[in-house]
C-alpha cells in the first residue's frame, strides 16, 4: 500500500517529491529539522502532525538535516527502513548536494576548493562564482564532505563569512545586513536505494533571498 503524504501537507509546505518510500519539502526559514530544547516545533514534528491528524498510520523520519536558517531540498523517509538505506547513501558519499550562498565580500577567484579540518577530521569545499555584486558574491557550492555547519565554518575561515551570518561572524563587521543566513539547499541528487533510478531533487531560490539579491543588485 502507498500512503501519500501530498494531499496534506501540501496546503502548508512545498513538495518537491514523493514516492513509496521517500518525501522531499522545500523547507522554509525559521524551522529546525529535528526538535532541540527549548525550540519551537521542528519541521519534522510539524509534518507527522499533520500526517497524524489525517489518520496516517507511519511517521516521517529526516535522512539529513538543514540548519535552522537554511532553506531548500530536505529528504524525509516513510518509515525507518527507508531512513536507515538513505543514510548510507549520504554515509557512502553517493549524495550530491548542491547549494546557492551569498557570501560577503568579493572572492579571488571564479572557482576553487576549501580544504580545512573540521571536528578534527578533512573537510572540503567547492564552489563557483555565479555573480559578483556590490559587496557579495553569488556562489554555487558543493560540500564534499559533510561536517556540521561546513559552510558556514569554511567561507568564514577564508574571510568571506555568509551575508546573515551571525554565529561565526560579527553583523557589524560587514556592511550587507540581512534577515536570516543566505544559504539554500538548491539539488539534491542520490541513487535511489529502492529502485535502479537516480534522482535529482531541486528548490527554487526563495522570496526572501530573490528580495536581497534585487536590492543589493540595485544598490
Amino acid at each position: 500500500m502507498t500512503i501519500e503524504f501530498s494531499p496534506i501537507l501540501s496546503a502548508r509546505f512545498r513538495i518537491l517529491y514523493e514516492d513509496k518510500w521517500y518525501l522531499s519539502i522545500d523547507k522554509p526559514p525559521g524551522l529546525l529539522t529535528i526538535p532541540a530544547p527549548g525550540s519551537k516545533k521542528s519541521l519534522t514534528e510539524l509534518l507527522n502532525l499533520e500526517g497524524e491528524k489525517a489518520g496516517i498510520p507511519m511517521k516521517l523520519h529526516p535522512c539529513h538535516r538543514l540548519d535552522g536558517e537554511t532553506s531548500g531540498v530536505l529528504l524525509f523517509a516513510k518509515g525507518k527502513k527507508a531512513q536507515k538505506l538513505m543514510m548510507e547513501c549520504f554515509h557512502e558519499k553517493k549524495v550530491h548536494k548542491l547549494y546557492i550562498a551569498l557570501v560577503q565580500g568579493g572572492l579571488e577567484k571564479e572557482e576553487g576548493l576549501i580544504s580545512r579540518v573540521l571536528e578534527g577530521k578533512p573537510a572540503r569545499t567547492r564552489y563557483r562564482v555565479l555573480e559578483r555584486l556590490p559587496l557579495c558574491t553569488l556562489v554555487e557550492v558543493e560540500p564534499e564532505t559533510g561536517r556540521t555547519n561546513q559552510i558556514r565554518l569554511h567561507f568564514k575561515g577564508i574571510g568571506h563569512p555568509l551575508v546573515g551570518e551571525t554565529r561565526y561572524a560579527f553583523r557589524k563587521d560587514f556592511p550587507l545586513s540581512v534577515p536570516r543566513l543566505m544559504l539554500h539547499a538548491r539539488e539534491l541528487t542520490f541513487p535511489h536505494p529502492f529502485i535502479p533510478q537516480e534522482i535529482t531533487i531541486q528548490a527554487g531560490l526563495p522570496a526572501d533571498m530573490a528580495r536581497v539579491l534585487e536590492r543589493v543588485r540595485n544598490g
